[in-house]
């Protein structure tokens, strides 16, 4: 026999379904678990969810009976918005854990639900960490949602698109949920500190998180309200054991056993760290770049932006050096977005060290900034009459295209020597390759090409 969260103890689920909100209603709980929101307007952030009339205000209040997915990264409210659900439906509310739940407790918790539901009484599942779920257990899951046997409330850190079966997927509705704002974290910071549920005592006594602290904290907590609420809680241990009610940098600091990083994402340093990755990984620096790459995660920096960093040197430092580097930092971009924090870190710090290591030259990027610098300079001219377009009617009235060379039909190098540039620019050289990694060969194969083309170098 069990209690569940209403009390009741006349049920008998199968071992191995708890989760992390199966037993958490006790003193001892962490903060995190004691500090959960037990009605939807308690619930911080992810507002683009709850507005008036939306679907996941209607299945809290139990006005509807629908299957979703909350899908975010860690610590942005998936589980307690489950615990809400339990709280404020009506209905039986039963919690498995992908990570324990084989097929064989999945089919007794629903074997279950169908002997309730034959009394009236409807029962809402929450699958915590689904993704984790084999193709075998979503597939015992469909008919159950299908049919509406349950109402399936499943969390997952991962893209359900690619880690749920399709089948499963199309019948539920997916909920997106946002990472939390430093705003946010700061609020559930509060309501710890003054809460009865949380660190204030019988006695009225407060705890005091200084202003650097509470920095300090929203910058290593990096958007998890789990991690912050865990942080704090370790903090006023720390301060209670050293006899001060104050919580400063260096209780903190003591508390998590880590230094807290400086870093602001909204000034100086942020600029500062961006500007010393960036020109570690142009200098080949790999042991720098990795430090600060982990300095911009550890203080909560968008992985999104990094991404987007690594993609922009990737051309513009590396070019021509290596042009396998830029489709595999476009590769990491997109794991990034796929995969999110924290396992996107291993695929920016692949694309990191792949980028510091490699040979360096920004001669593409260079050619183009000559380039531009003659257009912006007026330096144009007309187009050559044989490469003008000759497709439309009268075009050849006016000699476009004639006497072009198609390229192909030249043997054996399939380089035609004819002239490019417009009449002003014949002779200008805007791209100059270097002599590094895969780019000597082009320098070699741009020498031929000129002498093909009937140019003459110059250096």
């Amino acid at each position: 026999m069990s209690e569940d969260l209403f009390g009741n103890t006349d049920l008998e689920e199968p071992a191995g379904t708890g989760g992390s909100l199966s037993g958490a209603a006790h003193g001892q709980a962490p903060l995190a678990v004691r500090m959960r929101p037990t009605t939807v307007d308690e619930i911080v952030g992810q507002q683009h969810l709850l507005t008036p009339g939306s679907p996941l205000r209607r299945l809290a209040s139990g006005e509807a009976a629908m299957s979703v997915f909350l899908w975010g990264p860690p610590g942005v409210g998936k589980t307690t918005i489950a615990s809400v659900v339990s709280r404020s439906t009506a209905s039986r509310f039963v919690e498995i854990s992908a990570v324990t739940a084989g097929v064989k407790e999945v089919r007794a918790v629903l074997d279950r639900a169908r002997r309730e539901l034959a009394r009236g009484t409807s029962t809402v599942l929450f699958v915590d960490e689904v993704h984790r779920f084999s193709k075998a257990q979503q597939d015992v899951l469909l008919p159950a949602v299908e049919n509406r046997l349950v109402t399936l409330v499943a969390a997952t850190t991962e893209n359900p698109s690619f880690s749920v079966i399709s089948p499963l997927l199309s019948r539920s509705l997916l909920l997106t949920l946002r990472p939390l704002t430093d705003d946010d974290i700061s609020a559930l910071l509060d309501r710890a500190l003054s809460d009865p549920r949380g660190l204030r005592t019988p006695d009225d006594g407060l705890y005091r998180l200084t202003a650097d602290a509470r920095a300090d904290l929203l910058r290593m907590a990096g958007g998890d309200a789990r991690r912050a609420l865990t942080y704090l809680e370790e903090a006023a241990a720390g301060a209670t054991a050293v006899g001060t009610d104050e919580i400063g940098t260096a209780v903190l600091e003591q508390a998590v056993d880590r230094a807290a990083v400086r870093y602001d994402r909204d000034g100086d340093q942020h600029y500062d760290v961006i500007s010393a990755f960036i020109k570690s990984l142009r200098g080949s620096d790999v042991q720098a770049s990795l430090h600060y790459l982990a300095r911009m995660l550890e203080a909560g920096e968008d992985a999104r932006f990094i991404a987007r960093r690594l993609v922009v040197l990737a051309s513009e430092d590396i070019g021509m050096a290596d042009s396998s580097i830029l489709p595999l930092c476009v590769a990491a971009a997109q794991a990034v977005q796929l995969i999110g924090m924290p396992e996107a870190r291993i695929n920016l710090a692949h694309a990191v060290v792949a980028c510091a290591m490699a040979p360096k030259s920004n001669a593409a990027y260079a050619g183009l900034g000559a380039a531009l610098e003659d257009v912006r300079g007026g330096r144009i001219g007309q187009v050559p009459v044989h490469l003008r377009d000759a497709h439309y009617p009268g075009a050849a009235k006016l000699g476009h295209g004639t006497g072009y060379v198609y390229a192909h039909d030249v043997e054996p190098h399939g380089v035609a020597a004819q002239q490019y540039l417009p009449d002003e620019l014949e002779g200008a050289r805007y791209y100059r390759p270097t002599g590094h990694g895969a780019e000597a060969h082009v320098a070699a194969r741009l020498e031929r090409i000129e002498e093909l083309l009937g140019r003459r170098r110059e250096d």
